[in-house]
């Protein structure tokens, strides 16, 4: 039994944004009847995300067009490589390629960096997160490839958990008050996170029970230091400025999570192409 993916809204949002009334100049001269064969092939090295959507863009248009995997999701691969085979009636692979590339190359391009900060604090006890920082509708996807890549997820929207941001103390007048405004309203399975920006402040969240302190744009020094006061009481998430040159050294620190934003946000495409061969 097939099951219908989460996230196949997106793609028929997609493909009715590109192909709208038709696909003017494919169905002008392809025949009806035509049939094809194409190769994704990797341009550039790269870790493998969204064959899964690759396969759901084709099923939309025309569910007799196969897709054949050279590769799966989390695989490494480099450039000239074929990562899949796609096969089926010519018109439908030719309106779909676009959409299946953009939907492809951006996911690649997550995972690939994901993959790269997970590789620059291997053997270290911390993890790779991301962000809420995405590209809109693109959220539930995006952050798979940051699994792929073999990061962690963050929270995925605004109801998955609490952090309790700058804007949200400034309005309730200090981080005791937010922490304990929370905590009343919640049960024992929720975890409290609060955002600092000095040690003055990690401590008074330490004191009011919280459970995840976001040490955020801290130096290397301030961060040693707060790892030494919350000494295992807290899990401590280092946030801002981090990039693959100092993630390591961030990582050094001790605390349990860095997250970056840029895994989702500034992570590009990488360079695929759909090549018909008739």
């Amino acid at each position: 039994m097939n099951m219908i993916p989460p996230w196949s809204d997106f793609v028929q949002n997609a493909l009715a944004e590109d192909i709208g009334r038709g696909d003017i100049t494919t169905n002008t001269f392809v025949p009806a009847g035509a049939e094809a064969e194409a190769v994704l092939v990797a341009k550039e090295d790269m870790v493998v995300c969204g064959l899964p959507v690759v396969r759901e863009v084709f099923r939309q248009i025309d569910e007799r067009i196969r897709i054949l995997p050279e590769a799966s999701d989390g695989a490494g691969v480099h450039a000239g490589n074929v990562i899949c085979n796609i096969q089926g009636p010519a018109r439908g692979i030719l309106t779909g390629e676009r959409v299946a590339l953009n939907f492809f190359q951006n996911l690649s391009a997550v995972a690939s960096l994901t993959s790269q900060y997970v590789e620059r604090v291997d053997g270290l006890d911390c993890r790779i997160v991301d962000t809420r920082k995405t590209t809109p509708g693109m959220r539930l996807l995006q952050k798979y490839a940051v699994r792929v890549g073999g990061g962690h997820n963050h929270r995925m929207g605004l109801d998955d958990g609490v952090l309790i941001k700058e804007n949200h103390i400034a309005l309730a007048g200090s981080i005791t008050n937010a922490v304990e405004s929370m905590r009343s309203a919640l049960t024992h399975l929720h975890r409290v996170e609060v955002e600092t920006e000095t040690i003055a402040q990690v401590r008074e969240a330490l004191e009011a029970g919280a459970h995840i302190i976001m040490l955020d744009n801290m130096s290397l020094e301030m961060m040693r230091e707060a790892v030494a006061i919350a000494g295992g009481k807290a899990l401590l998430e280092a946030s801002g400025n981090v990039n693959l040159d100092n993630v390591r050294d961030v990582a050094e620190t001790g605390v349990d999570l860095v997250s970056i934003g840029a895994l989702t946000h500034s992570a590009g495409n990488k360079d695929v192409s759909l090549l018909v061969r008739f």
